[in-house]
């Protein structure tokens, strides 16, 4: 079946299974959600949930709490401020996750969720199984009877009532409330239920996750961050610290940090190409975050409390700089060309406090870059304050505070070691360029397909299973003309004694005969394959299928009408889509 997603097409059919890449001779990586409905959700999984509700919480109530003291101080201008900062970037992350549902929840109670079919012609028109008590299969294209899935419309009643009360939540800025409750029973659904509806239940935990970690890190950006600098510089500037200030600052800096690594994990947990985030690592991530951004709001504050036109302009000046070095690293984020600069410039917004990698391959030069210029930033924005500081501070307190600011962001350094050298998912930072994809002893058990099988995701290696064996197109081949009579027997000599320039041998998975028993193994145990006519989106990218709803749509739909879990494949970025060629070349 295909589906058009932004000029994308989505074909599903019943396909070979891809081969996973723990399979004998490939090395051992992560199982596919898709195949196996994804890890199982712990009690650990839970407790991180209502962790992050008890932040979402603390950092609203602290700020709304402080906010009401400076009103009863007479403290209007402040009031103001810490008001704005906690209101305004509420709205706009709750008109964004209304959005979000309006797409999501208005073509399931119209009842129109529709697929239509390609290829079934040449699988007989019966490729994916959608037999569901409220589903009916219909089949329409070119060849035999094509396929359309319809899904059921709820009753008029209950439409109505999700409406009025998704739109309650909203208005009471309770939005990520209702999506952290809605991923603690959509993970409780798939820790009780079997295999079937467990990954159905699987696919929307991981959904759900993706919307609230993207909503609560823009919000932790647009509120947190500058409701830290905000109170930071009212304490500098004021020359104390009162009980709620501290509060307050402490839950920004908290869901600062939080947030960001929070992130990281569900966006690995998301892409079955990248290994999984343990907690630890979390944790580590989180300290991490938590010292250096606590060090960079610290001398951001230093400095706004004395020079506060400068600051200004330093905080617009900074932020073009890093939007324009993110634009030039080409990110590839997002479905549109416009959606992308909007990204970039978010993210040129978090580039401002702290470091968040946005584009494939190694990241150690761009992040020592970032590094050397926040620490020059860091040390050159304090100085400026040790050197302009009001008489009420004396030299002993100032002195702390730099020690303050230069221990903080050394402790954050140190953890982001301990995170690289000990805690990262792909091993430690000085370990292998390839990461584990290569490993001693790959190629010889298993070919060069096995080390493509290893690097690639599960879709891509399934591709190299289609052997056509053929010299390069821009290598013509030589003809015995060419070359003059040969020597009798030196035609066969000459074939022994060649030795491959560039060869890629089929692994011993791929023999014909094997290849029609997991043929027909595998029709008889997997669904449908949804394939996406685009190139994956490399990490740390979301996927397609997470960023388009569409593609969502159909994913969830196929989990519900189909007895057996769909797999997804992208078109591969270093083969064509249509066919794979495998070249045998001597000289």
């Amino acid at each position: 079946m295909a589906a058009k997603s932004d000029g994308a097409a989505v074909s599903v059919e019943d396909d070979n299974t891809p081969r996973s890449l723990s399979e004998p001779g490939n090395p051992v990586a992560r199982s596919r959600c898709t195949a196996a409905g994804g890890k199982p959700y712990t009690l650990l999984d839970c407790c991180w949930v209502l962790c992050a509700l008890l932040v979402f919480f603390s950092d609203g109530a602290t700020d709304l709490w402080l906010a009401a003291d400076y009103y009863l101080r007479g403290d209007y201008w402040w009031f103001g401020l810490t008001l704005v900062f906690v209101v305004v970037p509420s709205a706009v992350v709750q008109v964004l996750s209304f959005r979000w549902f309006v797409y999501d929840y208005s073509d399931l109670s119209a009842g129109d969720s529709t697929l239509s079919t390609k290829d079934s012609d040449q699988h007989g028109g019966n490729a994916p199984a959608v037999n569901a008590a409220n589903v009916t299969p219909v089949y329409a294209s070119s060849g035999p009877p094509a396929a359309a899935v319809r899904v059921g419309s709820p009753r008029r009643c209950c439409t109505i009532c999700m409406w009025v009360f998704q739109t309650v939540l909203h208005v009471l800025q309770l939005g990520q409330v209702w999506r952290y409750v809605h991923a603690l029973y959509l993970g409780a659904q798939s820790r009780w239920h079997r295999s079937g509806p467990r990954r159905h239940f699987h696919w929307r935990l991981m959904f759900e996750s993706a919307d609230i970690t993207m909503l609560r890190l823009l919000e932790a950006f647009l509120k947190s961050a500058p409701q830290l600098v905000l109170q930071l510089s009212i304490m500098i500037h004021g020359n104390g610290v009162l009980p709620l200030q501290g509060l307050s600052a402490s839950a920004s800096l908290v869901s600062l940090a939080w947030m960001i690594a929070s992130y990281q994990k569900v966006l690995r947990d998301s892409r079955d190409d990248k290994l999984p985030m343990s907690y630890k690592a979390v944790i580590a991530q989180m300290l991490w975050h938590f010292f250096t951004i606590g060090a960079r709001t610290v001398a951001f504050a230093l400095f706004a409390s004395v020079f506060q036109l400068y600051f200004g302009i330093f905080i617009v000046s900074h932020w073009c700089v890093m939007t324009f070095w993110i634009i030039q690293g080409e990110t590839d984020f997002c479905m549109s060309k416009w959606e992308e600069i909007i990204y970039n410039m978010v993210v040129g917004i978090i580039y401002i406090f702290c470091w968040f990698n946005v584009k494939e391959g190694p990241s150690r030069f761009r992040m020592a870059l970032y590094y050397a210029v926040t620490l020059a930033e860091n040390v050159a924005l304090t100085a400026a304050w040790y050197t302009y500081r009001g008489p009420q501070t004396s030299d002993s307190s100032a002195l702390v505070v730099v020690c303050l600011v230069a221990c903080s962001f050394a402790l954050g350094t140190f953890f982001m070691l301990v995170y690289y050298c000990w805690l990262h998912p792909d091993g430690p930072v000085l370990g292998s360029q390839w990461g584990g994809c290569v490993d001693e002893g790959v190629v010889g058990t298993g070919g060069m397909v096995g080390v493509i099988d290893a690097c690639l995701t599960p879709s891509q290696g399934s591709q190299t299973d289609m052997v056509i064996t053929s010299p390069p197109r821009t290598l013509p081949r030589t003809k015995d003309k060419d070359l003059g009579d040969p020597v009798p027997g030196e035609r066969d000599r000459d074939k022994d004694s060649c030795l491959p320039v560039f060869q890629v041998r089929p692994s011993p998975s791929s023999s014909p005969a094997l290849l029609h028993r997991t043929s027909s193994t595998s029709r008889a145990q997997e669904g449908p394959v949804i394939r996406i006519d685009l190139p994956r989106k490399r990490y740390p990218a979301w996927d397609a299928h997470f960023i388009d709803r569409r593609l969502r749509k159909t994913i969830l739909l196929l989990e519900t009408t189909s007895a057996i879990s769909p797999r997804i494949q992208y078109r591969s970025s270093l083969m064509g889509s249509k066919e794979v060629l495998e070249y045998e070349t001597t000289v």
